[in-house]
């Protein structure tokens, strides 16, 4: 079988490459493993009308306008405002830290200007390294050790199976601390859920004449049948590298799904549940579209070691590993034009429109070189 372009993996990351190659007149045949398009953004619409994210809830968000601008060339998005709770000593409240939770933890309420000062004197009486060396520094330089120990400690226990000393710092700088009423999870400019979904939305992207999918098909047992000008790899990057250096950790979901005979199950998309039982967040979905049913339809995550792969683990053992499969990387980049694009294959978390944005840098860099 002869192609221009050889892409491996059907997600966001393969479906974009795939689309911005095709329009500039190469064939693409993309290869993927699972039985569907769409990677981990997959979703469908179960018995009860309410569309479920299989891989757990997915929402975009950017401020990049020229992201905003190629993905709404694809599906209309449904305008939604994330936002997310967490169940703390009993009772619900917004997560990240606002200051509706920090009167809510302390009992009293915060003028803008008081919760700072609050902030300030829980970090004052608390003990890290400064500069913060680990995701528990920086949380604790943040917020002090009380609501560290609160929202954060156990849920990433839970989350990563590993100490919170174990994790590199910059994973902290993704949450986000406020000291005024915003509970949005997200402040970006441009937020929102496609409307028809996920699945819909990947396959406008690949509807292209140039695009040809094989669906449910393992890239390394048929690549000898595959004869491609440039390949794109967005897999796991130990597997095309046949673990040389050793495996990298990634993080699995075991996720259940139940409906339950009633409107609405709580109240917000999300919950996290940082301290109390094995779940570390419920998502009911139907809030995502502001789908109207009597029943919803919602989903326990239990993080797991081994299964689908959902996140990388950045631990300091992990990211030398991943130094090394990189550096290989490039190597074929330069030599063999062989390119690795997507979260898994540069060992990377991404957002959603993160991925579009270097999708778009790499296959420009590509087409110019």
């Amino acid at each position: 079988m002869k192609t221009d372009v050889l892409i491996i993996g059907a997600g966001l990351s393969g479906s974009t490459a795939g689309r911005l190659l095709a329009e500039k007149g190469h064939k693409v045949l993309i290869v993927e493993r699972l039985k569907h398009i769409a990677g981990h953004c997959y979703d469908y619409r179960d018995e009860y009308g309410i569309t479920v994210h299989k891989y757990g809830p997915h929402i975009f968000h950017t401020n990049n306008e020229k992201v905003w601008k190629f993905i709404n060339n694809f599906g209309v998005f449904h305008y939604y405002q994330h936002r997310v709770l967490s169940y703390a000593e009993g009772g619900v409240v917004p997560f990240p830290i606002n200051r509706t939770t920090l009167s809510k933890i302390f009992g009293r309420p915060f003028s803008s200007a008081e919760a700072e000062e609050k902030l300030r004197e829980e970090i004052v009486n608390s003990n890290f390294n400064s500069p913060p060396e680990n995701f528990k520094d920086t949380i604790i330089s943040q917020v002090g050790e009380r609501l560290y120990n609160l929202f954060y400690k156990n849920y990433t226990l839970k989350q990563w199976n590993t100490e919170p000393e174990n994790i590199a710092a910059d994973v902290a700088k993704r949450i986000p601390i406020r000291t005024n009423d915003d509970d949005r999870y997200f402040t970006d400019k441009y937020q929102g859920v496609p409307q028809h979904g996920y699945t819909k939305l990947v396959e406008s992207i690949l509807n292209h004449d140039n695009i040809s999918i094989l669906l449910g098909e393992d890239y390394f047992k048929i690549k000898k049948d595959i004869n491609a000008d440039m390949v794109i790899y967005t897999g796991e990057l130990d597997k095309y590298f046949n673990y040389k250096y050793g495996d990298l950790q990634y993080r699995s979901l075991d996720l259940k799904m139940i409906n339950y005979e009633k409107e609405y199950f709580q109240n917000a998309a999300v919950v996290n549940y940082p301290n109390d039982y094995d779940w570390t967040r419920i998502t009911e979905f139907k809030y995502f579209l502001d789908e109207k049913s009597e029943r919803t339809t919602v989903c326990f995550e239990y993080p797991r070691a081994k299964g689908e792969p959902y996140y990388v683990v950045m631990t300091k053992e992990n990211l030398k590993k991943r130094r090394l499969y990189l550096d290989e990387a490039r190597k074929l980049e330069k030599t063999e034009n062989i390119y690795f694009i997507g979260r898994l294959a540069e060992y990377k978390y991404y957002n959603m429109d993160q991925v579009i944005e270097a999708v778009t840098d790499k296959i420009d860099t590509i087409e110019s070189g």
